[in-house]
């Protein structure tokens, strides 16, 4: 008939435009895919934590408690701020 893939009534395979609507979105959960693993890998590779940052201050705190930078007192209220804040 000169159509090439289309049937009599000019959809491909019968699948009509559902078909065609199904690779779209194929396509763009693909895409949505690979970008998960691309910023999943620069994650992973670059070291980058979810630790809190309160906690990376205390233990800043506690090590400058051991120098004998600071006080006890000092490293009490200062932790209780950092906590409050959270």
């Amino acid at each position: 008939m000169g159509f090439g893939m289309m049937d009599g009534s000019g959809f491909m395979s019968g699948w009509g435009w559902g078909g065609m609507a199904f690779g779209g979105i194929m396509m763009i959960l693909w895409f949505a895919l690979i970008i998960a693993l691309i910023v999943f890998l620069f994650r992973w590779l670059s070291g980058s934590s979810r630790r809190d940052s309160s906690q990376d201050a205390v233990d800043i705190l506690k090590q400058r408690y051991a120098r004998g930078e600071i006080d006890a007192s000092e490293l009490e209220e200062r932790t209780r701020q950092l906590r409050a804040d959270k």
